[in-house]
């Protein structure tokens, strides 16, 4: 039974939810104690701990998510309604590897419930099991992380938080559609690497890029399954980490912003927050993080995929060799642009045909510039 992976709550956290207000989250929320674990068959999202952070080479000390806790379930919910627990966390294997396994099962069941796993603590490696647990939903996987780094590594490297990328990309089966960075900064990158991702047909945008308008970032959200969130992506001022040092990255209210665009796409089904380091500061930033999370999947408007596009525009900009069909939602206005099927074997984009993207893009696309993630899709597709 993958749940017997799953320790329960330890004493001091049960003993300080008990300790609150009825109205705080943390007497909302079902809790996996000693004596019972929750019924999910009731359970909407699904808070899981991992205790493992081996595949971080700048860990200085065992993850610890009694802060983090604290400080979630300290705080005020929402107008909030889906139900959710904390299935407590999965411990340390013998060997990293058994992390994985143990990680990969949990969320693989969880998401065949319909439940949305929130993942915690850990290094960022275990966004490499957390991928690996869509393989039995037979389903191309989308990757958004929001990251300083690509996290690239040598094929005969091992696994780590630095190196993940690289095996997800290479290994069979092979069922990545999309990966997409937000927030890196290119002095951290190696130019060949940032090459790649061109190669590859992979996105990216820099940091100063989301910094100055946010909102760009969001067509990305809205087309994701898994996202995947490194700490190391804040700047040291507002996650208190000054172990590794960072000048720069994103301020609290802009990755509070990012996480919200996670949770209110409709297609995310997990998210996963990384590189913890243990201190008090960014544990209050963690819990805000995770708390908008939670709001933004409380303001989904269930509008993907396309059940009747009858609730929508439809929009025909013909370019010199295309003709390109934007769609806007009269419920959200928001756009999506279409991506003609492909006949043959090769036809990645089965499930869906609509690419979310942005006002913008439709603008331009008037202006005869054809999308760049229109033409990304399009050769994917093709490979």
């Amino acid at each position: 039974m993958e749940m017997d992976f799953l320790q329960p709550l330890n004493d001091e956290i049960l003993q300080m939810i008990d300790g609150l207000t009825s109205q705080h989250l943390g007497r909302k929320i079902v809790l996996h104690t000693p004596e019972a674990f929750p019924d999910l068959d009731k359970i909407k999202i699904a808070i899981i701990g991992v205790l493992d952070n081996r595949g971080d080479n700048n860990a200085i000390s065992d993850v610890d998510l009694l802060g983090v806790r604290k400080e979630l379930y300290g705080l005020y919910p929402g107008n909030w309604n889906a139900s959710i627990a904390d299935l407590g966390d999965i411990h340390a294997g013998d060997a990293i590897a058994d992390t994985y396994f143990a990680l990969k099962k949990v969320v693989a069941s969880l998401i065949k419930k319909k439940i949305i796993p929130i993942i915690i603590g850990g290094s960022q490696d275990m966004t490499y099991a957390l991928y690996r647990a869509y393989d039995d939903l037979e389903q191309m996987v989308n990757l958004v992380c929001i990251d300083s780094r690509f996290d690239f590594g040598k094929e005969k490297d091992a696994v780590s938080s630095n190196s993940y990328l690289t095996k997800i990309i290479i290994e069979e089966p092979n069922n990545l559609f999309n990966y997409c960075n937000i927030g890196y900064q290119t002095y951290y990158n190696p130019q060949e690497e940032i090459d790649l991702i061109e190669k590859l047909f992979f996105d990216a945008y820099r940091l100063g890029e989301v910094s100055k308008n946010i909102s760009i970032a969001e067509p990305v959200f809205r087309d994701a399954d898994l996202v995947s969130v490194d700490l190391s992506v804040l700047k040291s001022s507002d996650s208190g980490n000054f172990t590794t040092f960072a000048p720069n990255g994103f301020d609290g209210k802009e990755i509070c912003s990012l996480s919200r665009y996670a949770g209110i796409s409709d297609k995310v089904s997990l998210f996963g927050v990384f590189n913890h380091n243990n201190t008090l500061h960014e544990s209050v930033l963690i819990a805000q993080i995770l708390w908008y999370f939670i709001e933004g999947f409380h303001y989904r408007s269930n509008e993907y995929p396309f059940g009747n596009k009858d609730n929508y525009i439809k929009y025909i900009v013909p370019l010199e060799e295309e003709e390109l069909f934007f769609y806007k939602s009269n419920k959200t206005e928001r756009w999506w642009i279409e991506i003609p099927s492909v006949s043959g074997s090769g036809n990645k984009l089965k499930r869906n045909t609509l690419l979310p993207c942005s006002y913008e893009e439709y603008l331009a696309a008037c202006s005869q510039e054809l999308p760049e993630r229109w033409w990304k899709a399009q050769r994917k597709n093709l490979i």
